[in-house]
């Protein structure tokens, strides 16, 4: 992910540099920009009460002999501006259902019994290049109204002084429920593929799914 990001911080700078010798404005420039990873609704189950553990491992709180239940899984990725720079230290503000479609909050009305096992909750910092990584279990689905099923997904709130704060959800390739989803299918094509991550590896039974995220400026 490293070489990727070079290459788009050389391609960005050449394109520029171009643009200025041949005096074309800033808007040739915004054209070869990346595009902001699309908002999205924070949803009624943001945390509302505090946790010690809220570290990059879900599957496991401090002081549980046992982890989690469910799929265990990888989500990593790299926080970029739009030019393409990573972005350093940013703040990932992580939470989502158990594996059985569960939330970690006092109003959910999901009748199942929630795992006791399970973080929920995650605060962690992109590292000097942007990259974050956390081990989390597959999301279940759960019913959002009596015709209404949510998919598996994961809510991020994203946040660096300068930039925009993002609050979005990100979701999982092949599942059938992301076809019906009244959230999803608000957005275009393009920015449901932005909103949803890649399965790229399998580590050991650890399935590893790349998710990168971009910050618009705050005053650009």
């Amino acid at each position: 992910m490293k070489k990727i990001s070079r290459r788009k911080m050389i391609q960005f700078g050449v394109l520029s540099g171009l643009a200025s010798a041949l005096g074309i404005n800033g808007s040739f420039a915004k054209a070869w920009a990346l595009i902001p990873t699309p908002d999205e609704t924070e949803g009624p189950f943001y945390p509302v009460k505090d946790q010690q553990d809220k570290d990059a491992d879900l599957t496991q709180i401090k002081g549980h002999k046992a982890a989690a239940q469910g799929q265990h899984i990888v989500v990593s990725g790299q926080i970029q501006d739009v030019a393409g720079y990573p972005v350093v230290q940013a703040a990932l503000d992580i939470w989502q259902a158990d594996a059985h479609g569960r939330y970690h909050h006092p109003r959910d009305p999901n009748p199942v019994r929630p795992d006791e096992n399970f973080q929920g909750w995650a605060i962690i910092h992109s590292d000097e290049n942007g990259l974050f990584r956390f081990k989390t279990v597959m999301p279940g689905a759960y019913p959002a109204s009596r015709s209404w099923i949510r998919p598996p997904h994961i809510h991020f709130k994203v946040s660096k002084p300068g930039f925009r704060v993002l609050t979005t959800q990100m979701y999982f390739p092949a599942e059938k429920l992301n076809r019906s989803d009244l959230l999803l299918n608000a957005k275009s094509a393009q920015e449901r593929t932005a909103m949803t991550a890649r399965l790229v590896a399998q580590q050991g039974n650890l399935p590893v799914y790349e998710y990168n995220i971009v910050l618009d400026l705050l005053h650009r």
